[in-house]
């Protein structure tokens, strides 16, 4: 089964930069769309950014212009760059992976990733003033 393993969180100042790392492994000779996930304490987890195995990707318009989702399919790896980091977006961030339904659509619900997708332990990230 697939596994997932965030690193790279932690604690920086308002417009620092942090890069998030996602490692994975048994993938089993498939090919899965991912995504990064965050949450705070009382909030429902939200998408952040998605890619598919073609390199489409979707942010969700907060991260516009800040964020760069990637990944390295021959490491397995998946990435977040942050930058210009503010308070609001302090969060437990997940990485997640689904195969099937496999797109930028379907791999940012919350509902589908829930049932079906594949996830991360999480990683904390921290922004101070």
């Amino acid at each position: 089964d697939l596994q997932l393993v965030e690193s790279g969180g932690g604690s920086v100042e308002t417009g620092g930069s942090l890069r998030l790392s996602c490692a994975a492994s048994k993938f089993g000779g498939r090919s899965y769309c991912m995504a990064w996930f965050r949450q705070v304490p009382g909030k429902d987890r939200e998408a952040v950014a998605a890619i598919e195995p073609d390199g489409t990707t979707w942010y969700i318009d907060s991260v516009k212009g800040r964020f760069i989702i990637s990944q390295d399919r021959s490491k397995k790896s998946l990435y977040l760059q942050m930058n210009t980091l503010s308070p609001e977006d302090a969060a437990m961030y997940y990485c997640a992976a689904n195969a099937e339904p496999c797109s930028v659509g379907t791999v940012r619900r919350l509902e589908v990733m829930t049932a079906l997708g594949h996830w991360g332990q999480g990683t904390q990230v921290t922004v101070s003033l």
